[in-house]
């Protein structure tokens, strides 16, 4: 309590003379004695000063160095959170919004792990472009868990973590887990040291064997914290619900579409079915129906399905596994828009001009009934022709909507060339694994017409939602896709120079600048490792509640609407148009919703981005796995990274591996740039790009890194 006693100074007031004091003398450190002399601090004040004094040290507002305490601003020491790690360096945030993450040799780190709070000192940049630092204290530590492998090190079985210090750790006591030597395990570290390799950890589960990918990828699940199982709370929540049937009144109150030709087209094995479509021509261009399920019918704010489904943020999928947002009880049964049953939905019906822009649209709450449960193969054999009778007859009631959509889409591809954004290209592999879930075989996944038609119908309604929340003045959770940094566009310029490729001419970078690289190298050896270095200029999209709209789609509105059963902005945008449909009042739509949008917004994001690493960490397993199988092998591929220890090579079927330095004739190799790797007093040199065949070494499923050699004779540019 900040009381004022007989002469005695507060806390808050020993801060303030603290941080005005150490203002005042600089850089120049003041001793304990110093400091509480020229705070005029009393016998009966010590207390309180102390305390100050503590405060704003694990605030990092001031911090103690050799000779005493100093001001850490004046210092340019910063405040920043621990957000990622290797064996041999890691990177902080920041506490300033926008401020770029600071890269940290690891002999700098301090022994902090993820998620500790420090304090940081800057550091001569080794290259001038990016910022360094070092840990100059932990403010806060963090609850520390980590995944490894058990390994035997001179008969005293240790901790080998997966992503700080190279030597294992010291397991410091059994506990009631069982584990053996090179299984995955979950550990906690429960003694700190002065440097990672000195913390001591305790193992709190075992995974099994590290040589299965299966297993490596339930481990990085475990250490992202991602939740697999439901509570029961949720679970029964769900039940109840999936098993009432619709209530009369919502036949009464909603538009009644069940007579109207829609179907859903989605892979085969897909169960949670959350959009459906329909479409016919009109004297001026179509009406287009999009009709997703109407999940926010079903969750309502603050259940517990709600707080469970913030909490997860969004469906994660690898492999052959999904961890769901929602229970399957409500994803795959009451809210999947399965065919010939009646579904309650939220209906986009937007009426788009000859050029597939929208002129008006209308947001419903609806009663649909799917006539198909449509299958993208199968609808790309109806649009080639080589659908056989049987099929063409499952599509009956739908068929004359096909060529309909095919044809809003080649406008609609065509439009957006035309609005000038680039045409990236993604090739996503698809894991091929057995009964025993082990990954054997990796292909490169095709995209036929039915997918980008979708895509294409989809992106309509996303953008008609973004559309009517500006024109409402309605707090919402929008997807955004900023323009990029100077820095990253003069990267990008660097490496177009490099490389003796054009450089659009222009004041500030737009997107058709980008398309305009894209477009000039299309065709060419360059074209897909230029494709991976625009997208990497890019900014990375998310969620926010202000419609800054999306630099790579050149929309100005842009939300997520189509998929509230898997992402919960979504769900989100869904539960305010519903309310506005209901009471169309901006100002009491902004006092119920401003926060709400904030808080989803911010940890939607956090969410997408636990998601995508974990999903690309896994893949890497189940892609280690697969070459596993391959070893002694050889291989086409082209060098799509260079970093100061060699180049990374990409196979056709999106395996990565590396050429490491130590494989390569005995030289002075260096990285140029990011662009070359090359001898430094020779001539021979691998560019991005370039053709090489490889031969496959080694893998570690356990950190899904795959090692490549180069074939003698392999081709190189000279």
């Amino acid at each position: 309590m900040n009381t004022q006693l007989g002469g005695t100074e507060t806390i808050e007031g020993y801060r303030s003379k603290i941080v005005a004091t150490l203002k005042k003398n600089g850089r120049t450190p003041l001793s304990d004695r110093e400091l509480a002399t020229k705070c005029r601090t009393n016998r009966g004040g010590a207390a309180n000063f102390r305390k100050a004094v503590d405060a704003l040290l694990s605030e990092g507002i001031i911090c103690k160095r050799r000779r005493g305490y100093v001001l850490s601003s004046m210092m340019g020491y910063f405040p920043a959170t621990i957000v990622r790690l290797s064996r041999t360096f890691g990177f902080a945030r920041p506490d300033k919004e926008g401020a770029q993450d600071v890269f940290i040799p690891g002999k700098y780190l301090q022994g902090a792990l993820t998620n500790d709070r420090v304090l940081i000192g800057r550091i001569p940049s080794r290259n001038g472009l990016k910022p360094e630092g070092e840990v100059l204290t932990i403010l806060e530590e963090a609850d520390a868990r980590l995944v490894g492998v058990i390994v035997d090190e001179k008969g005293l079985l240790m901790f080998k973590s997966d992503n700080i210090a190279k030597l294992p750790l010291q397991i410091s006591c059994k506990g009631s887990v069982l584990y053996h030597e090179g299984e995955k395990v979950l550990a906690e570290v429960i003694s700190r040291g002065q440097r990672h390799a000195e913390h001591k950890v305790k193992i709190v589960f075992s995974f099994g064997e590290s040589t299965r990918a299966s297993v490596c990828a339930e481990s990085i699940v475990a250490i992202h914290n991602a939740k697999t199982i439901f509570p029961d709370e949720v679970l029964q929540e769900a039940e109840t619900l999936s098993q009432a049937p619709i209530p009369e009144e919502e036949y009464t109150k909603r538009l009644d579409l069940r007579n109207t030709p829609i179907f859903t087209i989605d892979s085969a094995h897909s169960k949670d079915l959350d959009d459906a479509v329909s479409i016919e021509k009109t004297a001026t261009g179509y009406r287009l129906g999009i009709h997703i399920a109407d999940i926010s019918h079903y969750v309502k704010p603050k259940s517990a399905l709600d707080v469970e489904a913030l909490e997860r943020g969004t469906s994660i999928y690898y492999a052959n596994r999904v961890i769901p947002m929602l229970p399957e009880s409500l994803s795959n049964g009451i809210c999947s828009l399965n065919p010939h049953e009646d579904r309650l939905a939220f209906s986009a019906l937007m009426d788009l001009d000859e050029r597939g822009e929208i002129i008006s649209y209308q947001f419903s709450k609806s009663v649909i009934r799917s006539a198909v449960k449509g299958v993208y193969k199968e609808v790309n054999q109806i649009l080639d022709g080589t659908a056989s009778q049987e099929l063409l007859e499952k599509y009956h009631d739908v068929e004359h909507m096909i060529p309909l959509m095919d044809e809003l889409c080649d406008i609609r591809l065509r439009e957006r060339k035309l609005r000038g954004a680039p045409e990236l290209e993604t090739v996503e592999g698809e894991l091929i694994l057995n009964e025993e879930n082990v990954c054997v075989d990796v292909v490169a996944r095709q995209r036929g017409k039915s997918e980008c038609i979708i895509e294409e119908m989809m992106l309509l309604a996303n953008e008609a939602a973004a559309r009517m929340a500006r024109e409402k003045h309605l707090p919402f959770v929008y997807r955004i896709h900023d323009k990029p940094t100077t820095e990253k566009i003069e990267n990008l310029e660097g490496i177009l120079l490099r490389l003796g490729v054009p450089i659009p001419k222009f004041d500030e970078i737009q997107p058709k600048h980008l398309a305009e690289i894209l477009d000039g190298t299309r065709g060419t050896e360059l074209y897909p490792v230029l494709n991976v270095m625009v997208l990497h200029s890019m900014a990375k999209a998310c969620y926010s509640p202000e419609p800054v709209g999306h630099f790579g789609l050149c929309l100005a509105d842009y939300a997520h609407f189509t998929s509230p059963i898997r992402r919960y902005p979504d769900l989100a945008i869904h539960r305010i148009l519903s309310s506005y449909l209901e009471n169309p009042d901006s100002t009491i739509m902004q006092r119920q919703y401003s926060l709400f949008v904030e808080s989803a917004a911010d940890r939607s994001t956090e969410a997408e981005v636990r998601a995508i690493s974990i999903e690309r960490s896994a893949d890497d397993c189940y892609k280690a796995e697969y070459m596993q199988q391959h070893l002694g092998e050889e291989f086409d591929g082209i060098v799509s990274g260079i970093t100061d220890f060699g180049f990374y090579v990409s196979l056709p079927n999106t395996v990565e591996g590396l050429v490491h330095v130590a494989t390569l004739p005995k030289s002075d190799w260096i990285n140029d740039d990011g662009i070359v790797f090359r001898e430094e007093q020779g001539t021979v040199r691998y560019r991005l790009g370039d053709t090489v065949r490889v031969l496959c070494t080694k893998t570690d499923i356990n950190s899904g890194n795959v090692d490549f050699e180069l074939v003698d004779g392999t081709s190189t540019t000279q």
